[in-house]
């Protein structure tokens, strides 16, 4: 039911066009499995094509078990010593969203998430990862400070209004304040 006032047309139209295409690609992808499953299927057999899937199954979840766990501990140890753990963070949402992949049936996940998970493709992983990160961040502030997602110096911004001059004075315990 639509509130007072508003047509059936305005309150569709207030949904994300986003989910339009989230659905769009879940169809794609749910058609490109089933067309690989059977493919497969008719190549080595039924039977063969279970037990394929299932070893896949089995093998993704300890490769999963393996690589968070690792994953896990290397994120413990950057917040342990102090430093920013971007790489853990990152390495931790790619075992999940590839065990995510591995545990849906079908063969294409299954590579997506092998290719999340393995230590020797995970860099490259990461690397889409923080692109598709930076280019959301740029679209969201409107340009990068300091002109490139790589430069590591943010330039000062422009000071709008008044500016008033003063210095720091630092109480001392002279002074009463104790400092305290």
């Amino acid at each position: 039911m639509t509130r007072p006032g508003a047509t059936p047309y305005a309150a569709r139209a207030r949904r994300p066009r986003r989910l339009r295409w989230v659905l769009l690609v879940l169809a794609l992808l749910a058609v490109t499995e089933l067309v690989v499953l059977v493919t497969v299927a008719r190549t080595i057999g039924g039977w063969q094509t279970l037990l394929v899937l299932l070893v896949e199954a089995a093998v993704g979840a300890w490769v999963v078990r393996h690589e968070g766990s690792r994953a896990w501990r290397a994120l413990r140890e950057a917040f342990r010593s102090g430093r920013m753990p971007s790489r853990e963070i990152a390495d931790a949402v790619l075992v999940l969203v590839g065990g995510v992949l591995l545990v849906l049936p079908g063969f294409v996940t299954d590579v997506v998430g092998l290719l999340f998970i393995l230590p020797f493709t995970r860099p490259v992983a990461r690397i889409w990862l923080e692109a598709v990160i930076a280019r959301r961040v740029v679209r969201t502030v409107g340009e990068w400070p300091g002109g490139s997602p790589s430069s590591p110096t943010v330039p000062p911004r422009p000071v709008r209004g008044d500016v008033v001059s003063g210095e720091v004075v630092d109480p001392t315990p002279e002074d009463g304040a104790g400092g305290r």
